[in-house]
């Protein structure tokens, strides 16, 4: 079972959307039964008394846009033990990486930023300031694809 967990600052909008695409992904490619996706945020102000927001409604509707839906999903918060359960840990940008770093207490290894799988040390478009969920729903879709390319380059992916 591969584990991935991808982060993002408050979990409604960018690492939701790369756990559903990538879900999408595996499950199309009859692989799905080899992952646990999973994703959580590096902060709180999304989750208030122990219950997290639902995926931001925009983000939502780009998903539906391509036929993925995030029903059910709200955010959590990325906790120290995770660099364990995990394999891969994938930030969307170097504020998240840092973040990831701090809460985990490891520097490197298991975290990667998502588009560094493309060749590419840019971050993921935060479609919260930009308002452009298209270009967000592209750069995960690019990452995602990457990442999966690498796995099977590897030899973690079969199939």
């Amino acid at each position: 079972m591969i584990k991935i967990l991808f982060v993002c600052h408050g979990n409604i909008c960018r690492s939701p959307m790369a756990e559903f695409i990538l879900k999408k992904k595996v499950t199309d490619l009859g692989i799905a039964d080899q992952f646990y996706i999973a994703s959580a945020a590096t902060s709180t102000e999304e989750i208030w008394n122990g219950i997290g927001n639902p995926v931001y409604p925009p983000a939502k509707a780009e998903l539906a846009k391509h036929g993925i839906s995030c029903e059910g999903k709200r955010a959590v918060q990325l906790t120290k033990s995770d660099y364990d359960a995990y394999d891969y840990l994938i930030g969307m940008d170097e504020q998240n990486i840092r973040n990831m770093e701090r809460i985990t207490g490891h520097k490197g290894g298991k975290i990667r930023m998502l588009l560094s799988y493309c060749g590419r040390n840019d971050p993921v478009i935060d479609p919260w300031y930009s308002r452009k969920f298209d270009a967000t729903y592209r750069d995960v879709d690019e990452g995602c694809d990457a990442f999966l390319v690498y796995l099977k380059k590897e030899g973690v992916l079969h199939g």
